[in-house]
């Protein structure tokens, strides 16, 4: 590389500087951190900070609670992309197509996103609440159905929860959808119709397809944020009852408010194994069937 050419990457070096000394200083740094806090034993209960090499990470998987917790957490993650990606992407077709009040409707399904996770789950926790003010057990109670407890018990809790966010957040994925749709030409709906395609293939061989993108999009980062779930269980569960609600993150939280840092260390590089892990798999499926469609 000649002189002249490295003067001319001076710049964009510069301006990449502040990137980089971000992600280095509130990622890089904090996860070398956390790694060396994880082979310690640090907690509260002990003025002694004690090498003790993968014990955390062996403790972690004779637990029942955590095992509990991953388990909830794949099962949340699961269900909420796969549910929020039927309903978005049919209600983003239907929404690409030109009618009276499209704009409307558009809003309407995208606002829940704007708005907190935390103050969603609290106000769906009202909603749901099994006491006397709670919106649906009153209209249960006055069609004779009675009082049910929906945040009583481990399966119908998590349940709501997924309900919850996937009400939230299918609005955010529609947007994605409606933006990838966009740019699918309309050239090969009108050849396809001309050759007879119906309306099922045309959706099948071209919107699909057409959709990779965002598919990818929607699915990764949903499966990734679905394993982050921490601030929906705070406010509407608090992980309970009896712990059967807990996710990886609630459970880390939980563990460094005890005061069992080292512990709860080995809690987040788990979770960033099983993230990255999931995500590369996700990844590597999505780019075999790219491959597909283009050959």
């Amino acid at each position: 590389m000649n002189a002249s050419k490295r003067k001319s990457e001076i710049p964009y070096i510069l301006m990449a500087l502040p990137a980089v000394a971000i992600f280095i200083t509130f990622f890089i740094l904090p996860l070398l951190f956390t790694i060396r806090y994880s082979l310690y034993d640090w907690s509260n209960f002990s003025p002694d900070v004690l090498w003790v090499g993968l014990e955390n990470y062996r403790k972690l998987f004779s637990d029942t609670a955590i095992l509990g917790g991953i388990r909830n957490s794949l099962v949340y993650a699961f269900f909420t992309v796969l549910l929020q990606n039927l309903i978005s992407l049919p209600v983003a077709a239907v929404l690409n197509a030109k009618f009276r009040g499209r704009n409307f409707f558009r809003s309407v399904f995208f606002c829940p996103a704007v708005l907190s996770t935390l103050v969603v789950g609290y106000l769906w926790k009202y909603i749901l609440s099994a006491s006397d003010f709670g919106f649906v057990n009153q209209f249960l109670n006055h069609i004779g159905v009675g009082t049910v407890n929906f945040l009583g018990s481990g399966t119908p809790a998590l349940a709501c929860i997924i309900f919850t966010q996937v009400w939230q957040w299918f609005g955010w994925s529609m947007v994605i959808y409606l933006g990838n749709l966009q740019s699918i030409s309309n050239d090969l709906y009108e050849a396809a119709s001309i050759d007879g395609a119906t309306t099922l293939q045309k959706f099948w061989h071209i919107t699909i397809p057409g959709l990779a993108p965002a598919i990818k999009i929607n699915l990764v980062t949903g499966m990734v944020s679905g394993l982050k779930v921490f601030d929906v269980i705070l406010s509407m569960t608090n992980g309970g009852p009896a712990h059967q609600t807990e996710t990886i993150l609630s459970l880390m939280f939980r563990k460094f408010s005890e005061g069992n840092y080292g512990y709860a260390s080995s809690f987040g590089i788990m979770f960033l194994i099983v993230s990255m892990a999931l995500a590369a798999v996700l990844l590597g499926l999505f780019h075999k069937w790219e491959r597909r469609l283009e050959e």
